[in-house]
């Protein structure tokens, strides 16, 4: 198998032109106050995770640079967003609703100018096949637009006067301040815009750090932010997250912390702000999410959802299946059934079509799920699938384990990669205690044709985890659902809506229901002299 899992790279010659890069992308700017400022520092050389066969073997091929900056330029463009926000009289906080839709409209039209070369470079930079790279994009972009609509619906619902015991009161929402956002490699450019669009549109400043990998993909845009909003609105960091973003948080300027990532480093992150009760954080984080599968249920359609929930962008997605509890009566069968559907999956580059298998971004990350698979050998499991593990370069093979217990890595961890546990179950109630005892709380899919045994695990595990599936996979979507996790999972709520009221708060305008206040409000009403005082309807 390790043989023909090498020959699924290409010499770089037969590399399908429509799919190659035109030239390699090498960042020597970044954007900041306004400005793209010159870098000629230090750099980080980026390598794909799809390698190349050459005369002394696979190498993966380069694909460009970006600056690695420094604290003192990092320190620089939060001055610019501070500056820009100007204690919430910036420009940009002060503006209207209406004109701040017009601009996130205006830097989606250039957005979309750029669709090709970004696409391209998800599919370099994190080896995300082509198609799920476009799919990408235009779920990004749809994400916008309902952004947009969801801000008019706020809107026009505050736009009245509200009359209660005497008071008179307009209510809006007002931003926050300086917001850090810190997005994860899986979704580079979706889950980065699923809080920097909301935390934007709602009057925020920003500090923006790209992922480790897929930071090149946003350098086509920077020149869109640069042009579609005010001087200072946006600015981007680059740089080793230790080095630059403690001394950002030790400031006290930063108003919100949304990062999408590890549990443990949103933890020191948020430790280091001098006060944390000032502090929004709004974080996406570790998950496990566990597949229950009883014997009353469907198994061709448990594997089915398995599969996709297990292995869809090879297992890297953090509502992706990571462990799988399946009744000792079945487990067999779903195990027979489980190994066939794997070994249907196609593996290979990420533009040949009908790929699912693709290499891996993660430099350790071949190296830490043979780590896990040892582990579980030694611990009793055994790899279910034939090749199952089996590695060639930055390309793993999907490995089934059977039974896990609680003594393994893979029990607990979060592998995010191509790694299914299995764990045998006899009564109901492991899985339940399995959740209960976790550190983690996203998501559940349960599998099961008998209604009186999924109204049993409902009400136990929606106060365990945040979304409770039946008969499907986990997942993220529709963005209207809101998107949120319990324990070490999450903080706060992320949907088109609630991403709205996270990055903002109520505010209101009140005044004693008299004559003279009457007086006065309709003229600053009637005067358009306020842009939070109004009552102008959004179309």
């Amino acid at each position: 198998m390790n043989l023909e899992l090498e020959s699924i790279f290409y010499e770089e010659s037969n590399i399908p032109p429509e799919f190659t890069l035109e030239q390699q992308v090498d960042q020597r700017e970044f954007l900041s106050d306004g400005k793209m400022i010159p870098w000629e520092g230090q750099i980080n050389e980026v390598f794909s995770p799809i390698c190349v066969k050459t005369k002394d073997g696979l190498q993966r091929k380069r694909i460009g640079s970006f600056p690695v900056c420094t604290e003192k330029e990092s320190m620089a463009a939060l001055d610019a967003a501070v500056h820009a926000f100007d204690n919430g009289r910036g420009e940009w906080p002060t503006m209207s609703v209406a004109d701040r839709i017009i601009c996130v409209e205006n830097f989606t039209k250039k957005m979309i100018e750029k669709k090709d070369i970004v696409v391209k470079l998800i599919m370099w930079e994190i080896g995300k096949s082509y198609t799920d790279s476009i799919k990408e994009f235009d779920r990004t972009v749809e994400y916008i637009y309902a952004t947009i609509d969801a801000l008019k619906d706020i809107d026009r619902q505050s736009s009245r006067f509200e009359i209660e015991q005497g008071i008179i009161a307009q209510i809006r929402r007002s931003p926050l301040g300086v917001v850090l956002c810190m997005g994860p490699f899986n979704y580079p450019l979706n889950e980065t815009f699923t809080t920097l669009i909301p935390a934007l549109i709602m009057g925020n400043t920003l500090l923006f750090k790209p992922p480790k990998h897929g930071t090149l993909l946003h350098y086509p845009l920077l020149e869109a932010f640069r042009t579609s909003f005010p001087k200072g609105v946006v600015n981007t960091i680059y740089g080793r997250g230790n080095n630059i973003v403690p001394s950002l948080m030790q400031s006290g300027k930063i108003n919100v912390l949304t990062l999408i990532g590890s549990s443990k480093v949103a933890d020191e992150l948020k430790k280091l702000h001098p006060k944390v009760n000032r502090l929004r954080a709004i974080l996406g984080l570790d998950a496990k999410n566990a597949a229950i599968i009883t014997k009353d249920a469907d198994l061709n359609l448990a594997v089915s959802e398995t599969v996709l929930g297990s292995l869809s962008f090879n297992g890297q997605r953090c509502t992706a299946i990571k462990i799988v509890y399946v009744h000792r009566s079945i487990a067999q069968e779903f195990l027979k059934r489980l190994t066939a559907e794997v070994e249907k999956l196609k593996f290979g580059m990420p533009w040949e079509k009908g790929v699912s298998l693709t290499p891996l971004p993660e430099l350790n990350k071949p190296a830490y799920l043979t780590e896990c698979i040892e582990d579980a050998i030694a611990h009793g499991a055994k790899v279910i699938n034939p090749n199952g593990g089996q590695v060639a370069e930055s390309f793993v093979y999907p490995a089934i384990m059977y039974p896990v217990n609680a003594n393994m890595k893979l029990y607990r961890e979060e592998q995010f990669g191509p790694v299914i546990p299995v764990v045998p179950f006899d009564d109901l109630e492991e899985p339940i205690e399995y959740l209960i005892e976790s550190s983690h709380g996203q998501q559940v899919s349960i599998f099961s044709n008998n209604a009186a045994v999924i109204s049993s695990l409902i009400d136990p595990l929606v106060n365990q985890v945040s979304r409770v599936n039946i008969n499907c996979q986990c997942q993220r979507g529709p963005d209207n659902f809101p998107f949120t996790g319990r324990k070490d999972s999450a903080e706060g709520t992320l949907s088109v809506v609630d991403a709205l009221r996270a990055f903002s708060i109520r505010s209101l305008v009140a005044a004693k229901f008299t004559d003279d206040n009457k007086k006065m409000l309709n003229e600053i009403v009637s005067s358009n002299s306020s842009n939070f005082l109004s009552t102008k309807y959004i179309f």
